[in-house]
């Protein structure tokens, strides 16, 4: 089991740009895909990006394809989301989580999960 503290979230104007990060403890986070959901309220939790195992690949949803960037430092057990020219649209709760396997598919089941951060882009 990992366990996964997000932090980073907060208030910015439209345009601006946020930067979350996702440590994680328990000794399996390197053989792990990682990845970085949201949910909105009133809506379902969706899939934002992932990362492979080594940071080799990374995967994005089409709504957030060049403006965020995930990525990963295995030796600090932590995976970040870069996220520029934020929108209105992007205000969530973000969750980063552990995959139960080495790469993302549509198929990923996620193993661990975050307690979550907020990120508001006000208009």
């Amino acid at each position: 089991q990992v366990q996964l503290v997000e932090s980073g979230g907060g208030l910015v104007q439209a345009g601006g740009s946020l930067r979350l990060s996702c440590a994680a403890s328990g000794r399996t986070f390197s053989d792990n895909a990682m990845g970085w959901l949201r949910q909105a309220p009133g809506k379902e939790r969706e899939f934002v990006a992932a990362i492979s195992w080594t940071g080799g690949i990374t995967y994005y949803a089409d709504s957030v394809k060049v403006r965020f960037t995930i990525s990963r430092d295995n030796a600090k057990n932590t995976v970040y989301l870069q996220m520029n020219s934020l929108k209105p649209e992007d205000t969530a709760v973000y969750y980063c989580a552990a995959a139960r396997s080495p790469y993302y598919n549509k198929y990923t089941e996620w193993g661990s999960w975050g307690q979550g951060t907020q990120v508001t882009v006000s208009a």
